[in-house]
Formats: structure tokens, C-alpha cells, sequence
């Protein structure tokens, strides 16, 4: 049998084995094989064919993980993430600041305590929760 048929088959064998898994990386490597397929056809030896294959396929994958990484936003920590926490976002009414920093608030049936970002004066009024620390309630002013 061919070397090009060899690498023919392993282009193909990646492609199907993608197609089952969902792995884009797959496809990479794929083409990593059909070019060391088109180097065989062009006569040059195994040792090329591999080398082909390993730098345009390695070079593939990692061209698209750093494409990957480049368009993935970067989400906030879990505890500031409206996609875990159902609160952050929601508004809470502030009638009076304790002297220590925080206030007692009325949040879904249940008493809270809200805390203030560092550096900001407190002021009464509706705030917008940023963030839970603990079972406290970090609040910005809405």
C-alpha cells in the first residue's frame, strides 16, 4: 500500500473520530495527515512526510487554541457571575447604613446584610447587587 493511501486513511480516520467526540482539535490534525498525503504524491521520503504533518497539524492546533482563548471572554468569579448567582443584578432598598459598614436589607423574604464597595460612601436609596461574599449581599448604588 502507498504511503500517500496510509496518510489518506488517517486524514479520514481523524475526520470520523471527530465527527463521534465533538473535538474541533481533531480536524486540526487532520489536515496536519492530508497534508503529509499531498507530500507523499509530490514523492518526498517518510521522514519529510511526518515532519509535514507534525509541524501542520501541531501548528494548526495551536493556531486555533490561541484563536480560541483570543474570543473567549473572560467571565467574572462565580461569586460575581449572574450565570451562577440568580441574585447578582436584582435590587434591594437601603433605608440606613450601620455604623460599621453595613445595613440590614429585606431580600427575598429574608433579612440580609449588605456590605458597600471599599472606598465608596454608603448613601441610602436603591442598590443593584454586584456580588454575594459569604451570605453578605456587595451592593452598588442602582
Amino acid at each position: 500500500m502507498a504511503e500517500s493511501t496510509l496518510w489518506w486513511l488517517a486524514t479520514g480516520g481523524a475526520i470520523a473520530v471527530e465527527l463521534l467526540t465533538g473535538t474541533f482539535y481533531l480536524l486540526m490534525l487532520a489536515i496536519g495527515f492530508a497534508m503529509a498525503a499531498l507530500s507523499a504524491h509530490l514523492g518526498y521520503g517518510l521522514i519529510t512526510q511526518m515532519v509535514v504533518a507534525a509541524v501542520v497539524g501541531g501548528g494548526a492546533v495551536v493556531g486555533w487554541h490561541l484563536r480560541q482563548m483570543k474570543r473567549r471572554v473572560q467571565e467574572p468569579p462565580a461569586q460575581a457571575n449572574a450565570n451562577v448567582n440568580l441574585d447578582i443584578g436584582e435590587t434591594v432598598q437601603i433605608d440606613a447604613w450601620n455604623a460599621d459598614g453595613t445595613a440590614d436589607v429585606q431580600y427575598r423574604g429574608a433579612r440580609w446584610t449588605a456590605i458597600h464597595r471599599s472606598g465608596i460612601t454608603p448613601s441610602t436609596g436603591a442598590h443593584r447587587v454586584a456580588e454575594l461574599i459569604g451570605n453578605r449581599l456587595l451592593v452598588d448604588k442602582a
